[in-house]
This record gives structure tokens, C-alpha cells and sequence, in this order.
């Protein structure tokens, strides 16, 4: 019987053989190659995102730990660990508070939480909730936002992604010496954060002191400043408890002299290269979604803001008489005829937009 002889032995076979095996060599490196993408694919898919977003306030801050933080946990929960967001607190990042917009805008960082108004004439779009008088409440205000946004800020938005703009519960007098009438503002240098709100004090016959945040301390410290315009959520973290004696709101329907516009904004380009699955994370928790949330969080942060005020022995509380307030609300009449003169020059309807603000903000006063 003939044996069966080797491949080796049979130099004209083996030239096919090893043809055959070349082939279906190159077949299984092409699909570890085919599989190697996919599993790629598949690992981008799931990978973690991190966006780091960017603030001038201390996360000691009420919005810090009743907003920020959370939405932060919030967005990572929702995308099932995907998509974290790094807080850095107190302009950790570098530059000054008035640059966050652009560091934004410029993809420096992928998330802002700011005031426009520390960059005065920066977003005048926004400015008709700061006038005088115009605000009611966080919560309206908030809401009234969303609709305002639709109708006159998407120029003004255009180079960000928006998640949110809302306002604090408004801002009252906390003073080294009594305000209980307007006469007692004149000569008190007294801080605000917009231009609305400088214009707002010299009006009354103080003089307006624009001053980011971060340096509200030092100033009271050193007496630049006798007081300043904020609400009682903040008053804590920037020590007005410590440095101040007298808490000056008003009586009336509208009880704050007005409010601050606060812009929460994503660079575009960190947005767009998200996943369609992780937008969605996104969008479910920005704009409208989140505004009744946001604006009635600002409403509630106010008490333990002013519990903290109350704890010091020291510190003394006074209601403006509506005859007053109504004296102080005539007096700020020209700061809107100011504002229209310079809004004018950008080619904006100042009494237009004004008329809208006050407008969406009775839509919601009365139910929200």
C-alpha cells in the first residue's frame, strides 16, 4: 500500500498550501482587525466624558450646594456614570469673574455659571430683568426667562450653548449704617453687580460700586465700600454677617430693588461632540426642564440665608415704608431712559423688551 507522503515531500503541493494558509491568515487578521474597531467603537460609546465647569463663586456658596452640585450629580446619574462634570470653585482655573464668558465661549472650560453683568454692556439683552422694580420673585423670573429667551436673546446666545439663565430672589440693602428712608443712601458707597444696578444707587443718591463677588470682603474690610446689594442666600459666604449691621428690604408687592441675571453656559464645540445619547442628557436637564426647579430653589435658599444673618446678635432688620419705596421707585424712573439711550446704539427696542420682561413675568407671578 502507498503511504501517504508528507506536504514537505511535495514541493508542487506545498506551494498551493501555503497559498491557503497566507489567505486564510490575512482573513483572520482582518477580522481581529474588523472586531478590534468594533470593540473600539463600542469603548467610545461607553467612555467617560468629563466637562469641567468653571465659577467665580466658593462651593460654601448656597448655589454652589443647592444647584450647581447637583445638577453636576444629576447629569452623571442620568448618563449612567458617562458624563461627569469637574466643578472648579472660586475662578480655580485662573483669570477674573467678568472673563468666564469668554473662557466659554473659547472653549477654555465647557461650562460657566456667571453674571453678564460683571462685564457691563456685555449681554444688554438680558439687562431689562436688572432695571429697577421689574423683578417679582426668583420663580417668575426664572420662568419668564424661558419665553424672553426665545423672543430676544438668540443673538445674544448664539455663540453658546445656553443650559439656563435665571435670577436670585433679589437683592436688599445690608449696610454698615440704617437705610430706612432714601435720604439716609447719600454719600454710602455700596456695591452692586451690573450696571442697572450702579445706575439703580446713584439714582437714590448713593454712589454705585461695580464689584465682582470675590471682593466684597476686603472692601467692607477696608471701608471702600458701606454696603452692598445682594440677597441673604449669599450673604454668608462673602460674610456681610460679620461686616454689616443693618438689613434693609422693602415693603410692597415687589419686595427687592431688583435682581441679577445669571447666565449657566456650555461651549458650543463641547456640546456638539457629545454622543446624541448624552446631548439628550444634556437638553433633559437645561432651559425649561430644569427653570420651575432652579427658580423655586432660589426662592428657598433665602431662608437659611437669612437665618445665618439672624444669628448674629448684632445685626438689625428694617422694612422700608411703601410711601418710601414708592418715593425710591419714582426716583429710578430716569435709569430706564439711561438704559434705552445706550441699548438704542446696538439697534435694540429697549421699551420693547422691557415691556416683554414685565409682561412674562405677570404671566407667571400670579401661578407659579
Amino acid at each position: 500500500m502507498m503511504k501517504h507522503a508528507s506536504l514537505r515531500s511535495l514541493p508542487e503541493k506545498s506551494g498551493r498550501n501555503s497559498m491557503v494558509k497566507n489567505a486564510l491568515k490575512s482573513a483572520a487578521l482582518a477580522g481581529a482587525a474588523v472586531a478590534a474597531l468594533t470593540m473600539s467603537a463600542g469603548s467610545a460609546m461607553s467612555q467617560e466624558i468629563t466637562l469641567r465647569m468653571h465659577t467665580f463663586i466658593p462651593p460654601v456658596a448656597n448655589p454652589g450646594k443647592t444647584f450647581l452640585a447637583p445638577w453636576a450629580k444629576k447629569i452623571e446619574a442620568d448618563s449612567n456614570g458617562r458624563l461627569k462634570i469637574q466643578p472648579f470653585w472660586a475662578m480655580q482655573l485662573g483669570g477674573k469673574a467678568p472673563q468666564l464668558l469668554d473662557q466659554v465661549r473659547d472653549g477654555v472650560v465647557d461650562i460657566v455659571w456667571t453674571l453678564p453683568g460683571f462685564s457691563p454692556g456685555r449681554m444688554p439683552e438680558v439687562e431689562p430683568f436688572e432695571l429697577p422694580f421689574v423683578h417679582r420673585d426668583a420663580l417668575s423670573t426664572a420662568l419668564a426667562l424661558q419665553d424672553y429667551q426665545d423672543k430676544h436673546l438668540g443673538k445674544a446666545l448664539a455663540p453658546y450653548k445656553p443650559l439656563l439663565l435665571h435670577s436670585h430672589q433679589g437683592f436688599l440693602f445690608q449696610t454698615k449704617d440704617p437705610v430706612r428712608k432714601m435720604e439716609d443712601l447719600k454719600g454710602m458707597k455700596i456695591r452692586a453687580a451690573s450696571r442697572a444696578g450702579v445706575w439703580l444707587l446713584e439714582s437714590l443718591g448713593a454712589t454705585g460700586v461695580g464689584l465682582p463677588l470675590p471682593q466684597i470682603p476686603a472692601a467692607l474690610s477696608k471701608g471702600v465700600i458701606n454696603g452692598v446689594t445682594l440677597p441673604y442666600e449669599i450673604a454668608p459666604a462673602v460674610k456681610t454677617p460679620e461686616l454689616v449691621n443693618y438689613f434693609s428690604s422693602l415693603a410692597g408687592p415687589q419686595p427687592r430693588l431688583g435682581t441679577n441675571v445669571f447666565t449657566f453656559l456650555m461651549n458650543k464645540d463641547s456640546y456638539d461632540k457629545l454622543p446624541a445619547d448624552l446631548q439628550k442628557v444634556i437638553d433633559d436637564n437645561s432651559g425649561r426642564n430644569i427653570a420651575r426647579a432652579a427658580g423655586q430653589n432660589w426662592v428657598d435658599v433665602e431662608v437659611p440665608g437669612r437665618k445665618a444673618v439672624e444669628a448674629k446678635a448684632k445685626n438689625q432688620f428694617y422694612v422700608i415704608p411703601e410711601a418710601e419705596v414708592n418715593r425710591m421707585r419714582a426716583a429710578s424712573e430716569p435709569v430706564f431712559t439711561r438704559w434705552y439711550n445706550e441699548v438704542s446704539k446696538s439697534g435694540l427696542d429697549g421699551p420693547a423688551m422691557v415691556r416683554d420682561a414685565r409682561e412674562m413675568i405677570a404671566k407667571y407671578a400670579g401661578n407659579s
